[in-house]
C-alpha cells in the first residue's frame, strides 16, 4: 500500500454515521490555555506533572451527562483523548505513574467513558498522541517545549526504540483491556514524507508546505527532522493494531496505510480522492470555538447556525463532521458548548435523515443548484436533500430536476410543496424540465431548513 491507499478497514458504518464527538480532556484542561500550553510555557515534564498532576481532581465528572448530550445531538460514534501530548494518560496503565489514578481522581476514567457511550449505542475511537512530551526516552523535536532549549543536555541517555516499545506496550493496553474499539486515532506524524503525504490532495501544494515550514509546527528539516513512520514503527504498530482488533479503523496520521483521511479545522473545496481516483473516506475535525482544550474565554464561539451549516457542507462533500468539546478541569462540558448540542440535537431530530446515511449527491442530480443550497443524498431510499441556508424571496427553481421529482416536501414538518399555481407566477415559468417549488413566504423557525425530494423510481 501506498501513502495515498486506504487500508482496508470496514467503513460502512462510519460513512453511514456522518457525525461524532470529539473529546480533548486531560491535565490540560486545567490551564485554560488549551494542550500546547507546556510547550508555549516550555515547562518541563517534571515542572508541568509537579504542577497540575496533584490538582487533577473532576469531581463533577459524569460521563452519562456527556454521553446523553452526543445522543440528543444526534451524533453516532465517539472519539475519546486517552493520552495527548503531555503524556496524561485517562485509564490505568502499567507502564507509567503519569496516569488519573496517580492524580486526585484516583480512578481509571476512561473505561466509565466508554462504557457509558456505547450503553447508548456510539461507537467508540481513542485518540492516542505519538508524541509524549513526558516519557524520558521521547526525544525532543520542534514540536517539543524544550525545543528550543539545551536539547544536548534534554536527550543525553534517551532512547527511541524504548520508546517504541512503550508505544506498543500502551497500544497493546488499549486495544486488550476496554473492549470492541471502532477507532484507533492517531496522532502524529510530521517529517517530510508525511507533510507530503498530507498534502496530496491540497490544491497548492507548494503553497501548503511552505506554511507549514514557517507555521505553528515552524518545521525545518536543516534543524529537525521531525517524527514520521519510523518513528513509531508505523508498519508494526499497524499490524499490532488489526491483529488485536480486527476490522477497527486508523486515520491517516501513523503512517502510510490507513483508513481515514483526517483534515483538521477545514472543510476541503472538494472530498478529498486517492491516488487511483477514487474518493476518500474522510472525516475534518473542528472546534466550536478555535481551541481544543477547555478555554474559559470564547470569544470565537461558533453559533448553531455555523455548526449545523458545517456539518450540512461536510456531508455535502461526503465527508464526516468530528465536532469537539473541551470539558473543565472539574470534569464538566461548559455551558456554551452543551447549549450548542442541544441546539444541533433540535435540529437533528426533524433532520437527521438528512444526514446520517447520506453522501455527496451524483453531480447529475445537483449540477446547477441555486446559491445559497446544498444537497445531500440518501442512495438507498433515492432521495435528495436540498439545505437552504438562504431563504428564497421568490419561488425555488432547481435547473434539470423537474421530471426528476416524483413528490416534495418540507422536511421539518412533511408538508407538501408544488409548482406555484398563481397566474401571475406562470407568467415567468421555467422550462419543463426544471424543478419549481412554491415556498412559503415565511421561513421555517429551524436553523437549516430542507426540502426533501423523493426521486423517481427509474431515476436510479
Amino acid at each position: 500500500m501506498n501513502a495515498t491507499t486506504p487500508a482496508g478497514g470496514d467503513t460502512s458504518w462510519f460513512t453511514a454515521a456522518r457525525f461524532g464527538l470529539f473529546i480533548h480532556w486531560g491535565l490540560f484542561s486545567l490551564t485554560g490555555q488549551d494542550f500546547a500550553h507546556q510547550r508555549e510555557t516550555a515547562m518541563t515534564a517534571e515542572e508541568y506533572a509537579a504542577r497540575y498532576l496533584p490538582r487533577f481532581d473532576p469531581d463533577l465528572y459524569d460521563p452519562e451527562a456527556w454521553a446523553d448530550a452526543a445522543v440528543r445531538a444526534g451524533m453516532k460514534y465517539v472519539v475519546i483523548i486517552a493520552k495527548h501530548h503531555e503524556g496524561f494518560c485517562l485509564w490505568d496503565s502499567r507502564l507509567t505513574d503519569f496516569t488519573a489514578v496517580t492524580s486526585p481522581a484516583g480512578r481509571d476514567l476512561l473505561r466509565p467513558m466508554l462504557e457509558a457511550f456505547r450503553a447508548r449505542g456510539l461507537r467508540t475511537g481513542l485518540y492516542y498522541s505519538l508524541l509524549d512530551w513526558h516519557h524520558p526516552d521521547y526525544i525532543t523535536d520542534q514540536v517539543h517545549p524544550q525545543f528550543h532549549g539545551d536539547r544536548a543536555r534534554v536527550d543525553a541517555g534517551r532512547d527511541m526504540d524504548r520508546y517504541r516499545a512503550f508505544v506498543r506496550d500502551q497500544v497493546r493496553e488499549l486495544l486488550t483491556g476496554y473492549g470492541p474499539i471502532d477507532v484507533f486515532w492517531a496522532d502524529y506524524s510530521f517529517d517530510d514524507a508525511a507533510w507530503t503525504h498530507r498534502a496530496s490532495n491540497a490544491r497548492n501544494k507548494a503553497a501548503f508546505l511552505e506554511a507549514v515550514k514557517t507555521g505553528w509546527t515552524r518545521f525545518d528539516p536543516a534543524t529537525d527532522p521531525g517524527k514520521g513512520a519510523a518513528d513509531w514503527d508505523a508498519d508494526g504498530l499497524m499490524t499490532l493494531v488489526r491483529e488485536l482488533q480486527p476490522g477497527i479503523l486508523v486515520n491517516d496520521r501513523l503512517g502510510p496505510d490507513f483508513d481515514i483521511v483526517t483534515p483538521e479545522q477545514a472543510i476541503p473545496a472538494q472530498g478529498p480522492v486517492l491516488e487511483d481516483g477514487t474518493a476518500a473516506v474522510w472525516e475534518t475535525c473542528e472546534t466550536m470555538y478555535g481551541h481544543w482544550g477547555y478555554r474559559p474565554a470564547m470569544p470565537n464561539l461558533k453559533s448553531a447556525e455555523q455548526l449545523v451549516a458545517m456539518l450540512v457542507e461536510v456531508v455535502s462533500k461526503g465527508g464526516n463532521l468530528l465536532l469537539n468539546v473541551g470539558p473543565n478541569g472539574r470534569g464538566e462540558i461548559d455551558p456554551p458548548s452543551l447549549d450548542r448540542l442541544a441546539a444541533i440535537g433540535d435540529w437533528m431530530h426533524r433532520h437527521g435523515r438528512a444526514i446520517h446515511g447520506c453522501t455527496q449527491a451524483p453531480a447529475e442530480l445537483v449540477g446547477q443548484l441555486p446559491s445559497g443550497v446544498l444537497a445531500t443524498y440518501q442512495p438507498e431510499k433515492h432521495r435528495l436533500y436540498l439545505h437552504l441556508l438562504h431563504w428564497p424571496a421568490q419561488p425555488l427553481v432547481v435547473p434539470g430536476l423537474g421530471r426528476r421529482v416524483a413528490y416534495a416536501q418540507l422536511l421539518h414538518d412533511g408538508s407538501e410543496l408544488r409548482a406555484p399555481a398563481h397566474p401571475l407566477a406562470l407568467l415567468h415559468a421555467p422550462e419543463p424540465d426544471d424543478l419549481w417549488l412554491d415556498l412559503p413566504i415565511a421561513r421555517p423557525d429551524v436553523i437549516v431548513p430542507v426540502i426533501e425530494l423523493y426521486l423517481e423510481d427509474g431515476d436510479r
